[in-house]
């Protein structure tokens, strides 16, 4: 996709809830009809936000244990995950995933998410967790395996590899898209024909739905609307 075709299709994909796309990447692709988005359930800090669609950038933290590097090497690592999360192209979705066991320290709090904020990012999909609930970023959102209150000795494991989050794989570069309902890959190329095959799964469950509300609803009007669905 050029950089004009992708703001466009970026634009119409904020149009259409998660479930939706699955629904449609079903449709025009249905090989991914068992993976590629997240199957395990994520606390949602902002529901009300409209879904974000962005490119992923994304790390290995840990917090059971100290990284053992001196300061300086810590800055550097930590240094080189944030020009990551900077790369273009924008806008960025950061996918974390925790090696730990079970998430002992938050990595997402008050101060990192008004900073991927600022470098461009829209939220964070991670198996941590999250802490300072009522002073995360204005807008950012944050889908994470639960809440906790201490940071431990989290640290940058490693910066830019492929990470698995809530049973979702995903690479750096990756399409995402993601709200209240948990997470979807988007394969770049047939992201252009996902508006308009949701429009259609959208027209088809209307269809559907308003029928089931009419005073001659039943078993035979239901029959004879799914006998239609089948042409």
């Amino acid at each position: 996709m050029s950089e004009t075709v992708e703001r466009e299709v970026l634009a119409k994909l904020r149009g259409f809830d998660t479930p939706t796309l699955c629904n449609a990447l079903e449709v025009v692709l249905p090989s991914r009809q068992g993976h590629g988005f997240t199957r395990e359930p994520l606390f949602c800090v902002h529901p009300e936000l409209p879904p974000m669609v962005g490119f992923a950038r994304t790390a290995h933290i840990c917090a059971s244990r100290p990284s053992n590097r001196d300061p300086a090497a810590e800055r550097a690592v930590t240094l080189a995950y944030y020009r990551h999360v900077a790369e273009p192209p924008h806008p960025t979705i950061t996918v974390i995933e925790d090696i730990d066991r079970e998430p002992v320290g938050a990595w997402w709090g008050e101060v990192h998410t008004h900073v991927h904020r600022g470098l461009r990012s829209l939220g964070v999909i991670t198996d941590g967790t999250v802490r300072d609930l009522d002073q995360v970023a204005e807008g950012f959102q944050v889908l994470a395996h639960g809440v906790g209150p201490s940071h431990a000795h989290v640290h940058v494991f490693d910066v830019g590899s492929p990470v698995t989050v809530a049973g979702m794989s995903v690479s750096p570069g990756d399409l995402i898209h993601a709200d209240r309902h948990g997470a979807l890959v988007i394969p770049l190329d047939v992201a252009a024909q996902l508006p308009d095959a949701a429009e259609r799964v959208m027209k088809g469950e209307t269809v559907l739905i308003e029928a089931s509300k009419q005073p001659d609803f039943g078993i035979a009007k239901l029959e004879q609307l799914m006998r239609g669905r089948d042409h």
